[in-house]
């Protein structure tokens, strides 16, 4: 029985197998089998074997700037945006998502913007699934770099803290990590240095730093992420340009930048970018050259004004002609050689601090002269620039809302009022701060009975309140606290004053601030927002 099976077995398979033997008959079981006749017709020629081709195995390229997901951070931030038409409120409530990575001593450095305004913050790691409440440590909005840390003792564990090179060559190529457009896994975009200049850093949106631009696509998201070259830190990922405005220009904040915030907070504290305090035209017109008794050697700039409350007042002068800084010849470009590149001549400026010197070659009246100049940081400048992590000030009478004008109150309102412009534009170069250190401006009205047809007043700047000049915030809520029968507020420019009754003002208050949800009716300081007793202890 056995060999009966085995037998037909054979039979199916070879059947199976030969074209040839599909119209032979069957063969007997007993009988022994003849070759198969050839079959009919030319012959088919044999297929010949197929060589085993190995298939091969991809090949991960390699990873030129080293296991970046183990220093990479995931950041999130909630924050809450000072609101100027109401500034009694909280404001409103926003959230974000940047990048971050570890450096030295258990720090995580990223951008300024990623953190600024923010109450409650997040870090994530690679392949972990948890969220770490984060504190900021230091925050330097005028270069837009923060350092933030986890007190959680396991969130460093096994990370890899980057190390940072120097500015990479033009046309050299690097890679940008981060989590843009909200992704959770880590992005990584290549592209070339393309340019090395001074750029307005927009955070602050008044600061001018040295910036490298980058073909790299930089995204929401990406912000605070490292762009690296040879497994080295070269910059931080921090702004470009939307689709509409360019294609593929996006910036980086340079080492030099950084490694000069790191060595500022190193006393435990940020103490800013310190200023010349001067505006300064450039002097590549030959006839102009000679009308100032200069040489035909394309040096100097020439000073157009000094700040009064800059450090080169007293020993700058308009007019001047800076020739060299620190040894370092200037151009008539502005430009001077600084570590074998072209750099505008405040770059050396900008990597000192405050109460450093610097020294001036100046041309002064056909005759060259040094100065020396202790540095520090205008104050003001700050009207033009961005505030962060600050409550805004303002005096709230009669529903009459007084505040001092900054950038950020400009952008609340967005007035047209060409006065108002002016002392904006012109706050410094015109020296307005001498008389106006506060510009203070009557920027809403809460509608009530003893307020009504005040309407043409709004956008106005105070001069006078009962006949006594205004300089600050601080006069105009002296002066309303007063008790005189009337409020006579005369506004900058031609037309009548604006007129409140103090005791209809007085009988007004609480229906007022019910009205409108008033909390409090003045916050004359700048207060910092309120720290959590984590935060509080650290300083």
């Amino acid at each position: 029985m056995k060999r009966t099976l085995i037998f037909v077995c054979i039979c199916l398979l070879a059947g199976s197998m030969s074209d040839a033997q599909q119209n032979a008959p069957a063969p007997s079981p007993i009988a022994p089998q003849a070759p198969p006749p050839p079959p009919a017709g030319p012959s088919r020629p044999t297929a010949p074997a197929q060589a085993v081709v190995p298939v091969p195995v991809p090949i991960a390229p390699p990873k030129p700037n080293g296991p970046v997901q183990k220093s990479l951070v995931r950041i999130t931030a909630t924050s809450v945006e000072p609101d100027y038409k109401a500034p009694w409120n909280s404001g409103g409530i926003q959230r974000g998502v940047g990048a971050g990575f570890v450096i030295s001593g258990n720090r995580i450095l990223t951008n300024a913007h990623v953190v600024s305004n923010s109450r409650y913050l997040t870090a994530e790691r690679e392949g972990d699934p948890n969220k770490y409440p984060a504190t900021v440590q230091f925050v330097a909005h005028d270069c837009d770099l923060a350092l933030i840390t986890v007190s959680a003792p396991d969130f460093f564990k096994n990370m890899l803290p980057l190390k940072f090179g120097g500015i990479p060559a033009l046309e050299s190529t690097v890679s940008a990590y981060g989590y843009p457009i909200g992704g959770e896994r880590m992005s990584v975009t290549t592209g070339i240095i393309s340019r090395i200049d001074f750029q307005l850093y927009t955070h602050s949106s008044i600061d001018q730093h040295l910036a490298i631009q980058i073909s790299a696509q930089i995204n929401p998201g990406n912000s605070g992420g490292p762009v690296m070259q040879n497994a080295k830190v070269v910059g931080v990922a921090f702004q470009g340009y939307s689709g509409d405005v360019a294609q593929g220009v996006a910036y980086m904040i340079p080492t030099p930048v950084i490694n000069r915030f790191l060595k500022d907070i190193s006393d435990t504290h940020y103490d800013k970018y310190p200023d010349l305090g001067i505006t300064y035209s450039k002097l590549q017109n030959p006839a102009q050259r000679r009308f100032l008794g200069l040489k035909d050697d394309d040096r100097g700039v020439l000073v157009s004004t000094v700040v009064t409350a800059g450090p080169s007042a007293g020993f700058i002068q308009p007019g001047d002609v800076l020739l060299a800084i620190d040894d370092h010849p200037i151009a008539s470009d502005s430009n001077v050689e600084l570590e074998g590149e072209r750099a505008e001549f405040q770059e050396v400026v900008e990597r000192k601090f405050n109460g450093d010197s610097v020294r001036l070659d100046v041309w002064r009246d056909k005759q060259p002269i040094t100065v020396t100049i202790k540095l520090y940081t205008p104050w003001p400048y700050g009207i033009q620039a961005h505030r962060y992590d600050v409550r805004p000030r303002y005096v709230l009478y009669g529903g009459l809302l007084f505040q001092p004008l900054n950038l950020d109150l400009l952008e609340a309102y967005r007035p047209t009022d060409l006065r108002l412009r002016h002392f904006f534009e012109y706050f410094v170069v015109e020296q307005l701060y001498l008389q106006h250190p506060d510009v203070i401006v009557l920027t809403n009205i809460l509608p009530d009975a003893i307020n009504t047809y005040l309407a043409p007043y709004r956008g106005g700047i105070v001069d006078e309140i009962n006949g006594k000049k205004v300089r600050t915030l601080d006069e105009v809520a002296s002066a309303f606290a007063e008790t005189p029968e009337h409020f006579v507020i005369r506004m900058i420019g031609d037309g009548p004053p604006l007129v409140l009754d103090r005791n209809k003002v007085e009988s007004a208050r609480e229906r007022i601030k019910a009205r409108y949800n008033v909390l409090k009716e003045q916050n004359l300081e700048e207060q910092p927002v309120t720290k959590t007793p984590e935060q509080a202890s650290k300083t």
